[in-house]
């Protein structure tokens, strides 16, 4: 007597799901220009909901050549999501990546507004450069270091653009190109030449203590493990990816490659001055912004 209107229930929400799996869809162009032209306005999007993994790597290709159009040449690639906690914040189990654009990049001490995007944060990140094309064929962290001649402390400012940032997933984030906003450079660090040398600059990358102060005064921190247990692992995870994304895409001399947060997502406030500071790196090198 009841089995007839469960099974109808069952057969309803197949054809909800089913309406709704239609629905998702790489944006069309036009949804394309609307979310590009917020990200140009610093006006909040809207949500992108609903997309697939590949909806979403179709919507940021449609995206970035928009804004290669505004912002000039590639600088490099992003590895968003390679800290396990942000990937729980976005309901997410892997990393994503995105474009960074040369317009992007400032230098050490930068003041930048407040407001600098639509839903503005800032995070501690730290950069490298690729040196050798070899990166691409990267398995372990000792493979990447040996393809890059630098490391670089990096304040990224990212924007998460739309209008409710705790309903994006890791589908949408990859969408909007990973957030990538702005974002602040230290002064670099030469790569050693050595063998010995290099091994202890891999134990002092995954080891390092990286904290962040507001006004001098400590607000987060973190280990560079925190980063898929090596924060190089995230150029490993990057460049597999972009082979498997097919259409030649590769990392190549002289790129940057972001590795992901070693703090908290933070809001940025007018007045606030922010070090981030890599304690265990060769010379305790830091990176300074301050929002007005």
């Amino acid at each position: 007597m009841h089995i007839a209107p469960v099974r109808f229930l069952v057969a309803a929400a197949a054809c909800v799901f089913a309406a709704q799996a239609a629905t998702a869809a790489c944006l069309t162009d036009a949804e394309v220009v609307a979310l590009h032209d917020a990200y140009l306005a610093k006006r909040p999007a809207a949500n992108l909901e609903g997309l697939s993994a590949a909806d979403g790597e179709c919507t940021r290709a449609k995206l970035n050549r928009l804004l290669a159009a505004q912002l000039g040449p590639v600088a490099g690639y992003k590895a968003g999501l390679t800290n396990p906690a942000v990937q729980k914040r976005f309901n997410h189990g892997s990393p994503v990546w995105g474009t960074l654009y040369e317009a992007m990049l400032l230098k050490d001490g930068a003041v930048v507004e407040a407001a600098f995007g639509a839903r503005p944060l800032y995070e501690a990140d730290l950069l490298v450069r690729v040196s050798s094309a070899a990166i691409n064929e990267a398995k372990t962290p000792a493979d990447v270091l040996a393809a890059i001649d630098q490391v670089i402390p990096f304040i990224e400012l990212p924007d998460l653009v739309v209008q409710a940032p705790p309903r994006l997933n890791g589908a949408a984030i990859s969408a909007i190109n990973v957030g990538a906003r702005l974002g602040v450079q230290g002064a670099p660090i030469a790569v050693a030449a050595t063998r010995a040398e290099r091994f202890a600059m891999l134990d002092a990358l995954r080891d390092m203590v990286v904290t962040v102060s507001e006004g001098g005064k400590e607000v987060d921190r973190g280990r560079g493990s925190d980063v898929l247990e090596h924060p190089l692992n995230a150029v490993v995870w990057l460049a597999k990816d972009m082979a498997k994304s097919g259409g030649g895409a590769a990392l190549k001399p002289g790129d940057l490659v972001s590795l992901g947060s070693f703090s908290r997502l933070l809001p940025p406030k007018a007045g606030q001055a922010v070090e981030v500071v890599y304690w265990g790196l060769p010379g305790r090198p830091a990176v300074r912004v301050s929002f007005r």
